[in-house]
């Protein structure tokens, strides 16, 4: 069933209203860290030679080989599924300081406002 144009207008609108104020929640990668390219590869190929070795342990009368292959095919999942090890970031302390002078240690609440009036600055 399509939708109504006053419908059809509200979700553009809210569409609009989500990118413009929550852009970077939206296009944030889950944990602060995206997944590595060179993981996701690795764990494939650790998945694909488990599942062989557990094809081969159930064809042939050998449990071992197939748990081996079982515990190789989770440890590629788990492989391909961990973040890489990005640049970490690092605060300077100075910065942070010339935000906002005079007080050397914030509050939770001005930490977050100083975050959120980063964002909204791009940088």
């Amino acid at each position: 069933m399509p939708l109504s144009e006053q419908e059809q207008r509200l979700l553009d609108e809210m569409e609009r209203h989500l990118m413009r104020n929550d852009a970077d929640v939206v296009s944030a990668p889950r944990g602060g860290r995206s997944l590595s390219y060179r993981n996701i590869v690795y764990g494939t190929i650790l998945v694909l030679l488990g599942l062989g070795g557990l094809i081969v342990g159930v064809s042939v009368p050998l449990i071992v080989v197939g748990v081996i292959g079982f515990v190789v095919m989770l440890g590629g999942v788990v492989l391909a599924v961990t973040p890489g090890r990005g640049p970490a970031r690092v605060h300077d302390h100075a910065d942070r300081s010339a935000a906002r002078p005079g007080r050397p240690s914030s509050s939770f609440m001005d930490r977050m406002n100083d975050r959120w009036d980063r964002r909204q600055e791009g940088r």
